[in-house]
């Protein structure tokens, strides 16, 4: 120390000056973190569907839509809106209160199995899931259209006119379809004992069915494309 001269706290301005700094830091992480693009966002994906998704008659955490839950580890959120013995009709009424709630990016609809098991119109089925397919896209959120056809008991002309259905509302809304479901699951071993619907051990093709279409629906929400 110089006598005459004042000690000058150096500390103090070298402290305010850190503490500056630090508060910048943390504002321009807020900034970056704000400007993040949306594709960074998980996708919520809603199942529309009967039995074939609600895991009628096995263990809940065997059917394939858990086990698509599983698959996405928590990246995406899956919200299973199925309910056992829906038709076209009673999910298309259904279907505008859940989409408001959600707000889903993609829809995946698997309707229309009781339908033909009550033999009715194709016609009409059509018309329900068009509406379903049309409100989906009205709230940005793009269609997997699941397939299913019925038994060949109910005559050629029902069973081509009935699985006719999935392809001309794929063509009409550019929407992707799996044109059957249950592709690759034995009928003869893998159904349960009403001869309809698929056991557990029928879950994972199933789901390897769905992830076949819904997994490049998936890479383009992360490369940011519609």
């Amino acid at each position: 120390m110089v006598p005459g001269f004042p000690v000058l706290d150096i500390k103090r301005p070298f402290a305010r000056m850190a503490k500056r700094c630090a508060g910048g830091a943390l504002l321009l992480c807020l900034t970056v973190l704000s400007l993040a693009p949306d594709a960074a966002r998980a996708d919520t994906i809603l199942v529309m569907g009967d039995s074939l998704s609600a895991a009628y008659g096995i263990d809940p955490q065997a059917g394939w839509v858990s086990l698509l839950k599983h698959r996405l580890d928590d990246e995406h959120e899956v919200v299973n809106a199925s309910i056992s013995g829906e038709t076209t009709s009673g999910g298309s009424a259904r279907l505008p209160d859940i989409l408001g709630q959600y707000h889903p990016d993609i829809v995946l609809l698997e309707l229309g199995g009781n339908d033909g098991l009550r033999g009715l119109s194709p016609q009409q089925m059509q018309v329900n899931l068009g509406k379903m397919i049309e409100r989906s896209q009205k709230q940005g959120a793009r269609v997997l259209l699941l397939g299913i056809e019925v038994p060949p008991n109910y005559g050629p002309a029902y069973t081509e006119a009935f699985r006719a259905v999935y392809t001309q509302l794929a063509r009409d809304y550019g929407v992707t379809l799996l044109p059957f479901l249950l592709k690759g699951v034995d009928l003869d071993s893998m159904l349960q004992s009403d001869g309809i619907h698929p056991t557990a051990e029928a879950q994972p093709i199933i789901l390897e069915n769905v992830w076949s279409k819904l997994a490049p629906m998936l890479s383009a929400s992360a490369n940011g494309s519609d």
